[in-house]
């Protein structure tokens, strides 16, 4: 906070006229929301991002925590892991009075006009801000320059992968010379970064399926062993939080291979557990013959 307010004095913003665009709800843009926000400042966020922030009760989290369990994640380590995660420790008010955008909005500032983009797999009301007279995009974590965004499921019912993939495609021809993302470097060539994040996630595609080939599992299994580039030596080693956010993201690729037809689950005494369809292995054995 105060690292914050000191490079926010040192731009010169006085932050009784300032207003706030949010990207996203995940705690680390808009934690601190609630202190930095003057009476009277509009703070503007995405629809689905503003209901998830207000719906941050002991409720949500508890249904999290059965879901993740009923995928095979140790009891242990899953309190741990949701005791220190970052949205429950330092997500904003819940009461916080927001100004909600949709597709097609437009914020004017100066000489600056930008358009709002919905780009839904970060997360459900994801935002960019594109100003085409500029061509500058403020693309928050929809692309990442020297990582990848995290894609992950927590809620069932989405397909935050297939959401995520098609927010690139709608992005990826606009004339942008300046790329501002949430987090590290900016960076100016949009287009073929989108194409090495699509690479990236078939790949993680392929990899969930090769896991898969070894015989049934759940996802806590999938996601350990997956390729993780997090600087710890092995599975064992990963801060229970950042197996959370590893465990989401293979659930965010095993929804997406099931509404894709390659993979199945079923719920057993141990819980739910996945398998790739019949479909799938007789594919694969043709493509090994041909």
């Amino acid at each position: 906070m105060v690292a914050l307010v000191s490079g926010l004095n040192e731009c010169g913003v006085d932050l009784k006229q300032a207003d706030f665009f949010i990207t996203h709800m995940h705690a680390d843009h808009s934690g601190l929301v609630s202190t930095l926000a003057r009476e009277g400042a509009r703070i503007y966020i995405g629809q689905l991002d503003a209901e998830i922030i207000r719906s941050s009760t002991p409720e949500h989290w508890e249904k999290m925590i059965d879901s993740a369990r009923k995928c095979g994640f140790p009891g242990e380590e899953l309190e741990k892991a949701v005791g220190s995660h970052p949205g429950r420790r330092y997500s904003p008010n819940t009461s916080l009075n927001f100004r909600v955008l949709k597709d097609g909005d437009t914020i004017s500032i100066g000489d600056y006009s930008f358009r709002c983009i919905e780009t839904p797999g970060h997360t459900p009301g994801h935002i960019c801000l594109y100003e085409p007279g500029k061509k500058i995009f403020i693309c928050g974590d929809h692309i990442l320059f020297d990582i990848t965004p995290n894609i992950t499921l927590s809620v069932e019912e989405r397909n935050p992968l297939k959401e995520y993939m098609t927010s690139l495609d709608k992005v990826y021809d606009l004339d942008v010379e300046l790329v501002l993302p949430g987090h590290r470097s900016i960076f100016r060539n949009q287009k073929e970064r989108i194409r090495e994040l699509k690479q990236h996630h078939q790949a993680r595609l392929a990899e969930v399926i090769s896991i898969l080939e070894r015989g049934k599992q759940n996802a806590f299994q999938v996601a350990s062993q997956m390729t993780w580039d997090i600087g710890h030596k092995s599975w064992d080693l990963f801060p229970p939080a950042q197996k959370l956010f590893a465990f989401g993201e293979a659930m965010a690729h095993l929804k997406y291979l099931e509404e894709e037809g390659q993979v199945a689950w079923g719920m057993e005494e141990q819980g739910i557990m996945f398998f790739i369809t019949e479909d799938r292995k007789e594919t694969h054995k043709w493509q090994m013959l041909t």
